[in-house]
């Protein structure tokens, strides 16, 4: 009976488990104050992660019959490659690109797979590591809405760096104000239809970056949202005798939607990638 007093209710223990390991506390809705730890050392841990497993293909990579590490690296790098060149024609802007999209691919596919960890695992080794029980830690850093918009912007960054070093600056500049309604002879049209159609550009970039950034986040914030409703079949048939059948559910709705979700966490890094390369290959193209 002590126990179940003690135990958090099921909108605690998820509100519990939504709270990211920050610097401070945040005071409101939009606070650039406020760093998640948890998300950017989990980040570039995944990210030394990818660097260790490439730099281990291109050490032990031969000439001769690959073994499946290196087939499956190979056929990974040549998916991204034949991806980059459909997108972007120009060939010394895809001798980055290409590697890009890699990276971008990689590294969001295993930070989605954090979210194939075991709920209460990690916050529970961290909780008992600094013997604070109420401590927070997030493991799934796709579902904090700072790193899926702070990919995005990035792309964007690098959309306007393509387009002024392929356009120049006055032809980017140009391109603002003239696409995509085209421009007038009569300098009042061109005035008004130049207002409007950088009204259009701003609203494209902005469109484009948030629901880029948005995209990943929702789908990853909703599966582990899904993992943390399924933990909970499992604690209230730990606390309760009369839950038959919970301990039976919550395996098999745990299973179905692991197996489930390593489609979406695939998926995901994929159209997260493509659509860098759809953006950036935007950024070459003229109006």
């Amino acid at each position: 009976m002590a126990a179940e007093a003690n135990a958090p209710t099921a909108s605690e223990y998820i509100v519990h488990h939504l709270q990211h390991l920050q610097n401070v506390k945040q005071g409101f809705i939009v606070d650039f104050s406020v760093v998640n730890l948890d998300s950017i050392a989990i980040s570039v841990l995944l990210g030394a992660l990818m660097l260790l497993i490439f730099w281990s293909a291109a050490r032990k990579a031969s000439a001769g019959v690959p073994g499946r590490f290196q087939a499956a690296v190979e056929i990974l790098v040549e998916m991204v490659d034949n991806q980059a060149k459909a997108n972007i024609h120009n060939a010394q802007s895809r001798k980055f690109i290409a590697p890009l999209a890699l990276t971008v691919f990689v590294w969001i596919f295993l930070m989605n797979a954090m979210d194939m960890l075991p709920v209460d695992l990690l916050p529970w080794l961290w909780q008992h590591g600094t013997g604070d029980h109420h401590a927070y830690l997030r493991v799934v850093p796709t579902a904090d809405l700072s790193t899926t918009l702070g990919l995005s912007s990035a792309v964007l960054l690098l959309c306007f760096y393509y387009s002024i070093k392929i356009k120049g600056l006055g032809g980017w500049i140009h391109e603002l104000f003239t696409a995509p309604f085209g421009t007038s002879k009569n300098p009042l049209f061109a005035a008004i239809l130049g207002v409007v159609n950088f009204a259009m550009q701003v609203i494209e970039y902005l469109a484009k970056t948030v629901s880029h950034g948005m995209r990943l986040f929702g789908n990853m914030y909703a599966g582990e949202l899904v993992f943390m409703l399924i933990a909970l079949m499992g604690g209230a048939a730990a606390m309760s005798l009369s839950g038959v059948l919970l301990p039976v559910g919550h395996i098999i709705a745990g299973s179905i939607w692991a197996i489930f979700h390593i489609l979406i966490i695939t998926l995901q890094a994929f159209i997260f990638m493509m659509l860098a390369l759809i953006y950036l290959g935007q950024a070459h193209d003229a109006h």
